[in-house]
């Protein structure tokens, strides 16, 4: 078969499908090139390595963040990426390994820079907002994936049990924090 009849789209599609399935560790180059029936060479044609694949599935996870605006809160910037990433299993896994390689995640980073304050907020605080979030939902897909393979003692305490406050005090830290930086 040949390479012409997937475009990058399709690839990355099935790639995501492949993610909710098997999971990163297992989505490998071979197992997608396999399950579009090509050999796995052809896959290079539309990336040069499976890290540039993984950019483009961590942008396409992130296409649920809307478009950066002022008018949108950092809260509810900070929620929509949170979802974004839990809509896929290793979602934040994804992202976050992208992200460290600066080869993704520019609309979420961009959202969260407007939602910030705009132009006057400083990288690093849009950064480290990013990094927390990614932190946060890590620790929480890696309970849910533990639990679902049932390998949590029932008497061990829960990290992710108060999830939703700790996050809201999380964002609001940065929220107050880019605040007092503009004032400054």
């Amino acid at each position: 078969m040949n390479a012409a009849r997937h475009d990058r789209r399709s690839v990355v599609e099935c790639a995501l499908r492949l993610l909710d399935e098997v999971g990163l560790p297992d989505l490998s180059m071979r197992r997608l090139a396999s399950e579009l029936d090509v050999q796995p060479s052809a896959l290079y044609w539309h990336f040069v390595n499976k890290q540039s694949l993984l950019a483009a599935v961590a942008d396409r996870i992130l296409d649920a963040v809307p478009e950066p605006d002022a008018d949108w809160t950092v809260a509810a910037t900070a929620r929509a990426i949170r979802d974004a990433l839990l809509a896929y299993r290793d979602g934040a896994e994804v992202v976050m390994s992208t992200y460290a390689l600066r080869l993704g995640a520019r609309r979420a980073q961009a959202a969260l820079v407007a939602s910030l304050g705009g132009a006057g907020t400083d990288a690093a605080t849009a950064d480290a907002a990013f990094e927390f979030i990614l932190g946060h939902v890590t620790l929480l897909q890696q309970r849910m994936h533990a639990q679902s393979i049932g390998a949590v003692d029932a008497d061990a305490a829960d990290p992710t049990a108060n999830a939703d406050e700790v996050f809201e005090a999380g964002v609001a830290a940065f929220a107050a924090l880019s605040a007092s930086r503009r004032r400054v």
